[in-house]
């Protein structure tokens, strides 16, 4: 839509030999003459206004509102910096430099009328102009807004009429493709993204607001912002301030806000269109948030106020690089109307700046005071004079003295040496733009403040800024305090350098906010995002039992090793307690002790036996299988031992070996005590001889076959498949069990299984035969003691099967230790009673008497 009327004015510019200006542009100027002209374009009003069009009459031009007298300062700076290279002998010598200056009072329609003006001659200075020699300006400085650049250089592109902006910072003016002629001076919105993503991840704010202007500044700002965030944040919201005033819009961004738990925001606007908004969050009182300014409002003096203080002080910005220009605050200050209307800004600057008029009209109640022209600029404190914070107007200063380089360069150029056709070298006196925009692309030097200046292959300078903080001065009012240095040119994880100490933070606790969605999660958890919801938000889960997470926010927990286990806090792998039935502990102590107890008690009584082996009581059912039975039962006691301490392969082996053999030796030579109590019966009975079919090596052969059949059970069982320590990990997850495994279930089984046979045939032998007439009642306590036998036998099987770990072992181990001392005690203690504390009692003759009962 822009684009036609103004090339349509170039064309007929540059084709008609003797050019004549059809219309006018009614455009706020500063001009002056040279022999070469810099143009420029710089937003002097913030406001605009369109009258009516109805089309009967001529129409009228926009009118611009509110003076913006920190732009006139970079107005001002560009004319100071050409003064300063006209004066200078060694830069561009015998060439004077002019300036046609223009405002586009931040409107995208003007900034092309004065682009096209500029580029054309539009002017009563040029009305001659013959469309030959040098353009009317060689290269443009401006235009500062994103926006009105993109549309700008794509005109200028088209001719390659070099632009310099020192504001314009959309990463999208860096494609060379579209926008050919384009340089800045200040760093791109790629690199001021980085540098304010770097700052949140440095105090680790993770969930932010974002807020950006509706231009393209605003948007591509926030492009770039949210892929560099992603890597460690999320953005809880993002909104767009409206391009025209629009209460009801101020008012929806400012409930986004509250209703947000993001404490801090991020801002890329220019301070003119963020103000609505301030004032609205300053007037609801909003003052625990964060704010985090892009370089367009850091140093805005439209919102550093005194009223904004209490909402936005602590404010953390970036900010282009601070210079000084000297001599620049002394040119600021003599500058004087007049009345050209090629200068009209200087009289409507003065009017600004000392609310006066130079003509009153009739018709203009605004002012009744009258401008004398004479008036001190340095009774004023205003942004125009300040000169203790220089950015803007710096990089308009390095801007200004690029093209002076560029130019040098050009003139500098050696005949037969020079870049272009045929190594020719630019003529001075009809240099074009696009010649010297070969130059301006190679520029390097260093200016006065010792920063270097040049371009990369996309046009953009070195992207070095500022760290800003407000702050309160001591009268109250706002400044910006620089608390650090981001310059993308560092080390990678040295780019950004804070000054902890000087920054201030608006809040009681005087430290920086917290502004996650979800506390970070601690070792021991893992995080589990939350559905619907970015991925900063998330509950944190702990981690399974044998699991772990050592390290803040991971997302899955990690197995422990097959010995290890995790700690209570899940945040380590321990190893895993082992578990055995060891001598140390009081269980394993208390049954080593009752075990050898009965070893020592069966070896007394077999010791007493075998002194007394002459007695009546000892002789009177096969002393030899008494003694068989002691010597076995003290097997039975000791076997025990082998079930307490670590499973080795050895102990493994003979546990049950030894506990199968010694209890069918025990079983055996019960088995056969009561076969002989049967038999002895019998024998009494008329005509039976039975006896001398079951004597003493009839006894002795029956208990070898009976020991030797469980042996062969257990060398087939040890052959096929023999019982081995274990590490058992699945029964308890936190520890090691180390235990027997018994090989073949088949063996062990047929081991059991052959004892209770022998136990039962006992048994039930053992009752029948209870109530014959036997010497001292052997068969009563046989069945008593067998009866104790099996109980305790069929009791351990559930008890076993239930016990974990270790204790199955002890169950075990109770469980020959009971059955070991009811046989004991059931089958010796009445005799050793007799043997000690009743020995009248043991003579044939008290023998025979019992018998005959």
């Amino acid at each position: 839509i822009f684009l036609l009327p103004g090339l349509g004015l170039l064309v007929f510019t540059l084709k008609v030999p003797n050019c004549k200006i059809q219309n006018k542009f009614e455009l706020n100027s500063l001009y002056k003459p040279g022999d070469i002209v810099f143009g420029g374009v710089f937003e002097l009003h913030i406001t605009v206004t369109y009258p009516e069009l109805s089309f009967t009459s001529k129409p009228e031009q926009p009118k611009c509102g509110r003076f913006y007298l920190s732009e006139f300062q970079n107005a001002q700076t560009m004319a100071f910096a050409i003064e300063e290279i006209n004066r200078d002998p060694a830069l561009l010598p015998n060439i004077t430099l002019g300036y046609r200056l223009y405002d586009n009072c931040v409107n995208l329609a003007v900034a092309l009328r004065a682009a096209t003006a500029l580029i054309s001659g539009e002017d009563d200075s040029v009305t001659d102009y013959s469309c030959t020699g040098t353009p009317p300006v060689l290269a443009i400085v401006g235009d500062p807004g994103s926006t009105n650049s993109i549309a700008v250089s794509r005109i200028l592109g088209l001719f390659r009429v070099p632009m310099i902006s020192y504001y314009a910072t959309c990463a999208c003016l860096s494609n060379r493709k579209k926008f050919p002629s384009f340089f800045r001076t200040i760093p791109s919105d790629d690199y001021q993204s980085k540098a304010m993503a770097q700052i949140i991840k440095h105090y680790g704010w993770t969930w932010v607001g974002v807020i950006a202007s509706s231009d393209d500044y605003g948007q591509s700002a926030v492009k770039s912002f949210t892929e560099q965030i992603a890597h460690f944040g999320c953005i809880s919201f993002s909104e767009t301030l409206p391009s025209v005033n629009s209460k009801a819009r101020i008012l929806e961004i400012v409930k986004t806000i509250r209703r947000s738990t993001a404490r801090v925001i991020v801002v890329f606007s220019p301070g003119a269109h963020f103000d609505p908004l301030v004032e609205e969050i300053v007037l609801q009182n909003i003052t625990d948030r964060q704010w985090i300014a892009s370089e367009a409002w850091t140093t805005s003096t439209v919102i550093q106020s005194k009223e904004n203080f209490h909402s936005f002080g602590g404010t953390i910005g970036i900010a282009i690089r601070r210079g000084e220009i000297p001599g620049l605050e002394t040119f600021l200050l003599q500058i004087q109307p007049t009345s050209n209307s090629n200068n009209n800004l200087l009289r409507q600057f003065w009017e600004n700046i000392f609310d006066c008029k130079f003509q009153a009209k009739s018709n203009d109640l605004e002012s009744n005071k009258i401008c004398s022209g004479t008036e001190d600029i340095k009774s004023t404190k205003t942004s125009y004079s300040d000169v203790s914070e220089l950015r803007a107007s710096y990089n308009v200063y390095k801007a200004v003295y690029a093209l002076a380089h560029s130019l040098h360069n050009l003139m500098s150029c050696e005949p037969g040496k020079g870049p272009f056709q045929n190594n020719s070298c630019a003529d001075i006196t009809t240099v074009q733009p696009w010649q010297l925009l070969h130059y301006l692309a190679r520029v390097n030097f260093t200016t006065h403040y010792g920063d270097r200046v040049s371009f990369d292959e996309n046009g953009d300078a070195l992207a070095i800024y500022d760290v800003m903080n407000w702050q309160r001065a001591d009268d109250g009012a706002v400044k910006t305090v620089t608390i650090g240095l981001y310059d993308e040119s560092a080390p990678a994880g040295q780019q950004l350098s804070l000054n902890e100490d000087k920054i201030f933070w608006n809040f009681e606790s005087n430290s920086p906010p917290r502004s996650v969605c979800s506390e970070s999660c601690q070792p021991g958890t893992r995080k589990a995002t939350r559905k619907g919801e970015p991925l900063c938000c998330f509950d944190c889960v702990p981690c399974a039992e044998g699991e772990i997470s050592n390290h803040t926010d991971t997302i899955e927990c990690f197995k422990c090793p097959p010995d290890f286990w995790s700690n209570p806090s899940r945040d380590q792998c321990v190893p895993k307690e082992i578990e055995f039935l060891s001598y140390k502990e009081p269980l394993g102590i208390s049954l080593t002790t009752v075990s050898v107890f009965g070893g020592c008690i069966s070896a007394a009584i077999l010791f007493v036996f075998i002194y007394y082996r002459n007695t009546p009581v000892v002789r009177a059912n096969n002393s030899e299988l008494s003694f068989l039975l002691l010597l076995s039962l003290i097997l039975c006691f000791l076997c025990s031992l082998l079930f307490i301490g670590q499973p080795l392969h050895l102990t493994c082996m003979l546990r049950h070996v030894v506990f199968g053999i010694s209890f069918v030796l025990c079983i055996s030579s019960i088995l056969v005590k009561t076969i002989v109590v049967i038999m002895a019966f019998r024998a009494t009975l008329p005509d039976n001889n039975v006896m001398k079919w079951f004597g003493a090596a009839q006894q002795r052969g029956t208990v070898f076959v009976f020991t030797v059949t469980q042996a062969l059970i257990c060398i087939v069982w040890l052959t096929v498949a023999p019982p081995l320590p274990l590490k058992n990990t699945q029964y308890q997850n936190s520890k090691i069990i180390f235990e027997c495994n018994v090989g073949s279930i088949t063996g062990f089984s047929c081991l059991l299984g052959y004892i209770g046979l022998l136990a039962s045939v006992c048994f039930l032998l053992a009752f029948l035969a209870r109530n014959l007439p036997d010497n001292f009642n052997e068969a009563k306590f046989i069945t008593f003691s067998m009866l104790i036998f099996c109980a305790v036998w069929i009791a351990f099987i559930p008890a076993y099967v239930s016990s974990p770990g270790k204790y199955s072992d002890a169950v075990e181990i109770f469980a020959i230790l009971a059955s070991s001392f009811g046989l004991l005690i059931a089958i010796f203690m009445p005799k050793c009673y007799i043997i000690l504390l009743q020995p009248e009692k043991n003579t044939k003759k008290a023998l025979m008497g019992r018998a005959g009962l």
